[in-house]
């Protein structure tokens, strides 16, 4: 839990780096999922995506984004929102998601 009054973007990324995909042992951020974010004052608004739009974990994953979200103190608005266009490609995986999938 973040135990300061000034959130910054990196407090949000870290905190969606405890964010997985249940069917991928990779954090939503490393896997590129994650599209935007947009932190103004206390308020936050997360942009996400999905490997392919038809996945049925994708409300699960944005409720665990919102909730791990809510733990950073100070927060007071918290959106998360699917996203689809354009679709996600593994092209979008960091460096460091691809050694966890053993892609590199």
């Amino acid at each position: 839990m973040t135990n300061k009054l000034d959130i910054t973007l990196d407090d949000v990324y870290e905190a969606l780096r405890d964010v997985y995909d249940p069917e991928i042992p990779v954090n939503i951020v490393d896997l590129g999922l994650v599209r935007d974010v947009a932190l103004v004052e206390k308020n936050v608004d997360v942009k996400m995506t999905l490997t392919f739009a038809g996945c049925g974990m994708g409300p699960y994953i944005a409720q665990q984004a919102e909730w791990r979200l809510a733990e950073i103190e100070g927060l007071e608005d918290i959106n998360v929102d699917l996203v689809f266009d354009p679709p996600w490609t593994p092209d979008e995986i960091t460096d460091e998601g691809r050694k966890l999938l053993g892609l590199d």
